[in-house]
């Protein structure tokens, strides 16, 4: 019996001393691609912040490859991007080599030095987001989506299991965020990634994305885009006319 990459049972979070998310429960499996959508103070963020330890649970359980997460410890089989609030400033004293090597000496202990192996997954990493040839650039002289690509490598750069992105396509143009979603796509088939993605963008997570999770607070659905579209609990949620909006694939 495989284990599941991600289990969150009846968890329940305060933020700002209102309660953030009640008793969310949900599970995902090994090589998933679940699309976490929902309005504007759903808790999208918050439930990704818990699931990595950012913010404390008030109740329930997590459970990161078949371990609790208080219990957790192997952090390098995770890769985290989280909500990018703003450009960085091109002036920020660090090349992209240095942004994706990051990721594999946050997990070392003191003295943190590269061996030749660290050094092979950073070139790995650099090739696999096609940023080779930018690896001396500055990251602040970089552009919006090829800051993200950096990003992305620096959470992959440790050959995760599981992968968490927040609203990774926020401030992209359209055709760099439909890219970003294309190489998202074949990280998950490819390398069998278990992948949740925060977005505001119901549409685009139904065409990527193998299951859907629509939060508001609360699980109000959870299962295959397919099922979310013919549900008549959610077109009595929702609204048709709503429903059908969400539905709307851009082919």
């Amino acid at each position: 019996m495989s284990i599941n990459a991600l289990e969150v049972k009846d968890l329940s979070v305060a933020y700002q001393s209102s309660e953030a998310l009640s008793r969310v429960s949900f599970a995902a499996g090994g090589g998933d691609y679940v699309g976490i959508v929902g309005p504007n103070g759903s808790g999208k963020t918050t439930l990704i912040k818990t699931i990595v330890g950012l913010l404390p649970p008030l109740g329930g359980s997590i459970r990161i490859l078949g371990e609790e997460l208080t219990d957790f410890r192997q952090w390098h089989e995770i890769g985290y991007l989280p909500q990018k609030t703003s450009a960085l400033d091109p002036r920020f004293p660090a090349s992209v080599y240095e942004i994706v090597a990051s990721g594999v000496l946050s997990t070392k202990r003191f003295p943190k030095v590269l061996s030749g192996v660290d050094k092979g997954k950073i070139q790995n990493a650099l090739e696999l987001l096609g940023i080779v040839d930018l690896r001396a650039r500055l990251i602040g002289r970089l552009s919006g989506g090829q800051q993200q690509r950096v990003l992305l490598a620096r959470a992959l750069v440790n050959e995760p299991k599981l992968l968490l992105l927040d609203e990774p396509t926020v401030a992209l143009d359209p055709q760099t965020r439909e890219n970003f979603y294309v190489l998202l796509q074949k990280l998950n088939q490819d390398k069998k990634i278990t992948i949740l993605l925060v977005s505001h963008d119901t549409g685009t997570v139904g065409k990527y994305a193998s299951k859907l999770l629509y939060l508001d607070k609360k699980v109000i659905f959870y299962g295959s885009f397919d099922e979310f579209c013919t549900s008549s609990s959610m077109t009595d949620y929702f609204g048709l006319s709503s429903q059908h909006l969400m539905c709307h694939r851009h082919e």
